[in-house]
């Protein structure tokens, strides 16, 4: 086999084969495993389309270290998320023994209802993410309490999912504290605020939009909850001071907080607050004191709970089910597929597989409506194929800059694209590091939660519409001849 010595351009079905490899294998992956996929069967596949991926480029000149850093360097662009979820699941673990899971189920009983949970856990997620801008920090705190009360309920674990990733993102998409959100307007060159009072628009819609589908998916009916709540007062003695881990974790994030550190010091903070009102409780999931002192024997526990999770032995099934959960290592199989994702990722990116796919989509364009359509698609393309929104976000955004400017398109037409799409959509995506963090956390697999991720999916279209019916499209120049070559 003939090699060239320098690293030569793909062809269009060079560029093709490892992208529909990886779609082959992750959909045979489902057929054959179900939401067991994400458990081995769907790292395999990317494992199998990153050497298919590997193959194609070595056949086009590039050398195999080469190519090996590129993976390597794109799985070190992850370590943040991979931290995160660490964090995430060391939080779960310690709120769990402490009883704040179970004391946000036991006032979620007291407060919402089955009519219009859905619309409410929408509504709280899109306030507290804007007022934090993270959508993990949410769907990592509170998302996990409106889980435990759509359980509680019998509600629809899926739709629950939905509706906590639609606010959550309504937040991480608008919010001036968000870094997607100050990403996406650096990528297009545009003043923060400016991409901000841009993107409101149409955030604002998108997210009326779905608190209108999640008001008429509620279940009206009478519900008691009494014994469900005498039974969880019976066991964890709830009081408003287990919420104290969470005000920790939203006040350092409204201190600007990294992620990582808000969520940590929120389980450390769980940790504390189980030693303090429930010392017997941690003694005995520690294997009680027999052996080592009682301190040693709170310390265990506590550790135990940080790197396993908690497994709750009240006898009452509802419960126990509600507030067993968490530890870092349940967030292994979700850390082994971003990893394999991201190694996909920046083997194609080195390569040149998006520049192939992308190019030909810019220059068909020709009317702004078709050149936003052919953004948003390459945006959602991009992060399927990359496994990471950061990347959705600024590699698009820079291949279509000088295709905004040529039609006399204003930047901030280009942000707001960028960011209506990059960022909800990453949650659609089971190998997403976003959708693996949802997933994860909410316990519901992608596959099901996605068709209620209504803002996700209502925010690309809306963005779209804005561009073929002319709303918003701001210009500093008048658009090019049609058939002007964009080079």
């Amino acid at each position: 086999m003939n090699r060239p010595d320098e690293p030569q351009p793909l062809s269009l079905l060079e560029a093709v084969l490892p992208v529909a490899a990886l779609i082959m294998l992750v959909a045979l992956s489902y057929f054959l495993f179900g939401d067991a996929g994400a458990g081995g069967p769907n790292q395999v596949a990317l494992v199998i389309a990153t050497m298919i991926a590997v193959f194609v480029g070595w056949r086009r000149g590039h050398a195999i270290d080469a190519l090996g850093k590129a993976a390597s360097e794109s799985v070190a662009t992850g370590i943040g998320a991979i931290f995160i979820l660490f964090a995430v699941g060391a939080l779960i673990g310690t709120w769990a023994l402490s009883g704040t899971l179970v004391a946000m189920v036991y006032y979620g009983l007291q407060l919402l209802s089955p009519n219009y949970f859905y619309f409410t856990a929408c509504a709280i997620s899109a306030v507290v993410a804007f007022s934090i801008g993270s959508s993990w920090t949410v769907v990592g705190t509170i998302g996990v309490g409106f889980m435990g009360i759509a359980t509680s309920m019998e509600l629809s674990p899926a739709i629950a999912a939905g509706a906590i990733i639609s606010g959550a993102y309504f937040g991480d998409k608008s919010s001036p504290l968000s870094d997607s959100a100050n990403l996406s307007a650096a990528a297009a060159g545009v003043p923060l605020y400016t991409h901000i009072r841009e993107t409101l628009i149409t955030s604002v819609i998108a997210v009326a939009i779905s608190l209108v589908v999640f008001y008429f998916l509620g279940q009206p009916g009478d519900f008691d909850s009494s014994e469900k709540m005498l039974a969880i007062q019976g066991s964890f003695g709830v009081t408003p001071w287990m919420f104290a881990p969470l005000v920790v974790v939203i006040g350092l994030a409204l201190l600007r907080f990294p992620p990582f550190t808000s969520i940590f010091l929120g389980a450390i903070a769980g940790g504390i607050l189980a030693v303090i009102v429930a010392p017997d409780r941690v003694v005995n999931f520690a294997g009680g004191a027999a052996e080592i002192p009682t301190a040693l024997a709170l310390l265990k526990g506590v550790w135990l709970a940080l790197a396993s999770g908690y497994t709750s032995t009240s006898g009452f099934a509802p419960m126990d089910e509600l507030a067993s959960r968490g530890g870092m290592d349940s967030m292994l199989n979700t850390i082994w597929l971003i990893v394999t994702a991201l190694a996909f990722g920046g083997v194609v990116e080195k390569v040149g597989v998006l520049d192939k796919l992308i190019t030909p989509i810019i220059k068909r364009a020709k009317s702004d409506g078709a050149l936003v359509m052919s953004l948003v698609s390459s945006i959602i393309a991009t992060n399927i194929i990359t496994a990471d929104q950061y990347i959705a976000i600024v590699l698009p955004g820079r291949m279509f800059k000088r295709a905004f400017e040529q039609r006399g398109l204003a930047p901030v037409a280009l942000s707001r694209a960028v960011g209506d799409t990059a960022t909800p959509t990453s949650a659609l995506i089971p190998w997403n590091s976003c959708g693996a963090y949802m997933a994860a956390t909410l316990g519901v697999a992608t596959w099901h939660y996605a068709p209620f991720a209504i803002f996700s999916i209502v925010s690309p279209i809306i963005t779209v519409a804005f561009a073929y019916a002319g709303i918003r499209m701001m210009r500093t120049a008048p658009a090019m001849a049609p058939n002007t070559t964009l080079n």
